[in-house]
């Protein structure tokens, strides 16, 4: 720790700006890339008696990881640099002496790639803040600022937070705000766009990439059709600059935040599909949230039935996303309707794990036994076929008046945009009913709640779809436009494939 205590002292003789009263300061240094520490400093004022602070045991997915074990030396002093004394209470919480302003130190260990991790080597810093950064629990809601020290001269910082009085450092409005905002420091490269239908508000796109093996003009223009068809459909720009966060060469994959996202793909990937469904959730599970989710208990698991939709929907808005800008084609839209159908028909466990039990049992996920097609299901893949079926069935309810995109609209407009979290299936459930004009109980209870098998080939017969089962080594759904379907059918096809109402 005496290089990180060096740096402190340089930047307080150069003038850099403190932490002011009732604002909890974190300076993270990058000394130490060729042994993957990142080295942290602390700064909570105003304590009262005692400080007692943690670290989050799970952030980015959905799995208890511990993060503690990867923490080292701590330690903290008082304002007058006296050391204090600190005691580990539980695996992830120290309890430290002393009063008035405290300064808290410590190093932990990252060097793992990709979207759910951080990392810090020569070549790169990736940081998944709650991942490193201590919290006060009973005062998470207060400003915080970050300030990176020891950054390789060459190196750039994307990361989507306010700047702070530094280059280097930047503010948040609270804790959650903070870990909500990964970053990403190194020799990356960089485009801009703007963002919002031209008569409507504008914002910025920033792209942020590393790796190697991707195309710039392919990249881009997937990314511009995407963004501009998803604030156009959702009627909505709510971010005044949108980070988008790719690692080529990082095995595949993104997390959502709430103003950005942070994608790993492989060397040649278009990575169009990933980004429409993380675009996405910038409404869908990040402003339309469920209320299981809130507030976040960065301590234990969060349970929630709420994923099939958060997620599995997600996915439905990505493939309609791909379809409706002509990134993908009608065939392409069928063929994965398809092969989602047939992944879920090949997994036994679909006849007693519910789409909801599936998504209450998300932390299971990360064990590979649980995996297995006769154990779970999975709320992503089924999600996104209830998604179809929903959408077809207010289309036929309301002639091709309303779809589901009215209902996320309804979302957005009456939870999100009002600071309000939905109940769960019962809140979809709710909205759907009112957008429809139709009552939904048998369809939540038998297909979202319970395990009857989906009434998938007569649901998309509506629109005039034919759904066939081939038999090979298993059964391979295939998708057809029935010739025969009449004129109601056709529209409501061609509305789930344009994004379009009568």
């Amino acid at each position: 720790m005496k290089r990180f205590r060096a740096v402190a002292v340089v930047l307080c003789l150069l003038g850099v700006a403190l932490p002011s009263a009732a604002t909890i300061h974190y300076t993270v240094s990058l000394a130490e890339p060729q042994d993957h520490f990142f080295q942290v400093r602390m700064v909570v004022p105003e304590v009262k008696a005692q400080l007692v602070v943690q670290l989050p045991a799970w952030n980015a997915l959905y799995q208890i990881r511990d993060f503690a074990h990867r923490v080292k030396e701590v330690r903290a002093s008082d304002a007058g640099g006296r050391g204090v004394a600190v005691t580990k209470l539980d695996k992830q919480t120290w309890q430290v002496a002393g009063k008035g302003t405290i300064s808290v130190e410590y190093e932990v260990f990252w060097d793992e790639g990709g979207p759910f991790a951080s990392q810090l080597n020569a070549n790169q810093a990736f940081i998944n803040f709650a991942m490193i950064l201590f919290y006060v629990p009973d005062r998470r809601s207060e400003d915080v600022s970050v300030e990176f020290a020891a950054v390789p001269e060459a190196w750039k910082i994307a990361v989507a937070l306010r700047p702070g009085p530094t280059s280097q450092s930047f503010v948040a409005g609270n804790y959650d705000a903070l870990v909500d905002a990964p970053a990403k420091l190194g020799n990356f490269e960089e485009f801009r766009f703007e963002a919002g239908p031209p008569e409507g508000r504008r914002a910025n796109v920033r792209v942020a990439v590393s790796g190697d093996g991707w195309n710039r003009q392919t990249l881009e223009d997937n990314l511009r059709r995407i963004v501009a068809y998803e604030t156009q459909m959702m009627r909505d720009v709510p971010f005044d600059e949108f980070l988008f966060l790719f690692h080529f060469g990082q095995g595949g994959g993104g997390m959502e935040h709430a103003n950005s996202t942070a994608i790993g793909l492989s060397p040649g990937s278009s990575g169009s599909s990933v980004s429409a469904h993380e675009f996405f959730h910038l409404w869908n599970v990040k402003r339309i949230r469920p209320r299981s989710l809130e507030p976040v208990d960065y301590a234990r698991e969060q349970w929630t039935r709420a994923l099939w939709f958060a997620e599995g929907v997600t996915s439905t808005y990505a493939s309609y996303t791909l379809v409706r800008t002509g990134i993908t084609t009608t065939r392409q839209f069928y063929d994965d309707l398809g092969v989602q159908l047939t992944a879920l028909d090949a997994r036994p466990a679909r006849l007693w794990q519910s789409v909801e039990q599936s998504s209450l049992d998300a932390w299971h996920e990360k064990y590979g036994t649980y995996r297995r097609p006769e154990l779970s299901i999975s709320y992503y893949n089924k999600g996104q076929i209830l998604g179809v079926l929903l959408d077809v069935l207010i289309r036929d309810a309301m002639d091709n008046r309303k779809s589901l995109d009215d209902v996320m609209r309804y979302l957005n407009e009456n939870f999100a945009k009002r600071g309000r979290f939905y109940d769960d299936s019962a809140g979809i459930q709710a909205a759907a009913e009112r957008v429809a004009g139709r009552d939904f109980a048998d369809f939540f209870r038998r297909y979202v709640a319970g395990t009857d098998e989906l009434p998938s080939a007569e649901i998309l017969a509506l629109a005039g779809m034919k759904l066939t089962w081939r038999q090979e080594q298993r059964r391979i759904a295939e998708i057809q436009e029935n010739p025969a379907a009449t004129g109601k059918q056709r529209r409501i096809r061609d509305g789930l494939l344009k994004g379009t109402t009568d």
